[in-house]
């Protein structure tokens, strides 16, 4: 009888973990495969584009991300420092606000820099009113420094958290051993920190490659027509052009470098993610007590608010002061839709939509998330053998084409007998499939850091297995599976390429609601799409200022 009840149970949790499997394969892998498919049945043979087109197109993607990367890891490693080494006042909003900006939509971020140094942004408007001038003097918007100044924003977060929270865990003892036998302090740094900390530089390295080569909102918007990188071009291909052949070939393309990248970031984080021992705040941080401290400290906090909150600032001024003088018009104008009107949705229906749709991907991304978690973290042995190829797999949706994948579901559920494009359900799936890998990857570390002695512990005394996840598990990964959470909630909320193309007009959410805003001409489309923008920027704030209140421990990993 016991043998029969452990095997069901066994059963159970494998038929358990194989859920995101099975999701990953219905609405992930069928999709892409439904295009490559008609792709081939439209031309006859697959595409075959001038390889000096594809050259090129790769190579700008690739030199753009390369560069970003470079540059956000120059920037986002003194950070991670002050984070990991010195406590000082207002830290934990600090941490916050690093966040925020890389939780916003790729459309608010692009925005944001609109209304900073953008034609008609506030740097711009000073600059021709203090100097008597009719043309804006500072000219960046379809520029490569403003794509690679917003890529620095957007992913500087990433390095802080990741090399932050693993720094944060290492003896600074062994740096003052090496100081103590005669290295100055940039040998102790070099010789001693520094080859520790190059996996977790590596992983926020590739991640923020692979976020800077899949960018979308960013480069359509602040590049213009001048750049485009694969993502963009999947875009134009499909979208503008039909041309379905090019586009599906430039997917599998995409894929396959996203594969590469994804691999080498999960065997970088495995690295990162052991368990360490854990050492008090009071033996890793301490306060800035010299004035070589307080400057580095303080010099680093400046350029954290220069980078990071002007733009965000520059976007809610603007929202009140576009047009000249200060005014809540915009705000006002949200709340009314003529029948006539081009949006078809009000922006306060998409308001609803958006809330709506955000809360069932939530619950769908947590629950394949921490599932895919325990798959990766199992110790059995037909599991084991195939981590090394799972993990990037499950993490796949990470760098796929939104827009791309959008295309899929048209026609892989745009006919019986899966013809379920027509169903408002389809929205949160498919956010829920773009977000579950930021679930996955917050509460993976957590659960591969709970040491076997504990789970062994409570089957000794008589636990059983549900009864030791209850009272073990959950509340050692609870913190990681509210961070993943928020990151869900967010991602659901600007979550724009896919759902622009499966999403029916009376379901319309905010960033299709504002791409249409910003694709009309006028100050008064204008305007409300930097109302839209402001109201969608402060839901993203609230609610992971309230996470980071909430959660336990410093700096979380991606």
């Amino acid at each position: 009888m016991q043998d029969k009840a452990r095997r069901l149970r066994r059963v159970l949790r494998l038929a358990a973990l194989s859920v995101p499997l099975v999701f990953l394969l219905v609405f992930f892998l069928y999709p892409l495969a439904a295009i490559l498919v008609r792709s081939i049945q439209l031309s006859g043979l697959p595409a075959r584009p001038n390889i000096s087109y594809v050259a090129r197109l790769l190579w700008f993607t690739f030199w753009q991300a390369a560069v970003s990367t470079l540059l956000t890891l120059a920037l986002g490693l003194p950070g991670a420092h002050i984070f990991a080494r010195y406590r000082f006042p207002a830290k934990p909003l600090l941490e916050a606000l690093t966040t925020i900006p890389f939780v916003l939509p790729t459309l608010i971020v692009a925005t944001a820099f609109l209304a900073l140094i953008g034609p008609n942004g506030i740097v711009n408007t000073a600059l021709m009113g203090s100097l008597g001038l009719s043309e804006p003097p500072l000219d960046l918007q379809h520029t490569i420094w403003v794509i690679l100044l917003a890529h620095v924003f957007y992913n500087y977060s990433v390095v802080v958290r990741i090399v932050a929270t693993f720094w944060a865990n290492l003896d600074p003892s062994l740096e003052e051993a090496a100081r103590a036998l005669g290295a100055s302090r940039w040998q102790a740094w070099a010789e001693v920190t520094l080859p520790l900390l190059l996996p977790s530089v590596a992983a926020a390295g590739s991640l923020t490659f692979l976020f800077c080569f899949t960018s979308f909102g960013v480069m359509i918007v602040l590049g213009g027509p001048r750049f485009a990188t694969v993502e963009v071009e999947i875009y134009r291909q499909a979208v503008q052009q039909l041309n379905l052949p090019r586009a599906a070939l430039l997917s599998v393309i995409q894929l396959l470098i996203t594969f590469a990248v994804m691999s080498a970031y999960t065997r970088l984080q495995r690295q990162i993610s052991r368990p360490l021992a854990p050492r008090s705040r009071q033996t890793t941080q301490r306060r800035p007590g010299t004035q070589r401290a307080r400057l580095w400290v303080g010099t680093n906090v400046l350029l954290m608010a220069s980078l990071l909150v002007l733009p965000l600032l520059a976007l809610l001024w603007r929202s009140f002061t576009l047009g000249g003088a200060m005014t809540l018009r915009y705000y006002r104008a949200l709340s009314r839709d003529p029948g006539r009107s081009v949006f078809y949705t009000s922006p306060t229906t998409a308001i609803q939509n958006s809330l709506l749709f955000a809360a069932v991907a939530v619950v769908f991304s947590l629950t394949l998330g921490t599932l895919a978690a325990y798959l990766l973290a199992g110790r059995a042995n037909s599991t084991g053998r195939l981590l090394p190829w799972l993990d990037p797999i499950l993490v796949l949706p990470l760098g796929a084409s939104a827009v791309t994948l959008g295309f899929g579901y048209l026609i892989a559920f745009g006919r019986p007998p899966l013809n379920w494009v027509a169903s408002p359900a389809l929205v949160p799936v498919v956010h829920a499939l773009i977000a579950f890998p930021f679930v996955l990857r917050s509460v993976l570390p957590a659960l591969r850091s709970i040491r076997p002695a504990i789970r062994e512990a409570a089957a000794v005394l008589g636990s059983p297995p549900s009864r030791t996840w209850w009272s073990v598990d959950l509340p050692l990964i609870a913190p990681a599976m509210a961070v993943g959470a928020v990151f869900a909630f967010t991602i659901s909320i600007g979550e724009f390429g896919a759902t622009l193309l499966i999403v029916r007009s009376e379901y319309a959410t905010i960033p299709v609601v504002l791409y249409r805003y910003l694709s009309q001409p006028g100050l008064a489309n204008v305007g409300q799409a930097l109302a839209m923008s402001t109201i969608l920027m402060g839901i993203c704030s609230i609610a992971f200022v309230a996470i980071e209140r909430l959660r336990i421990g410093e700096l979380g990993g991606f």
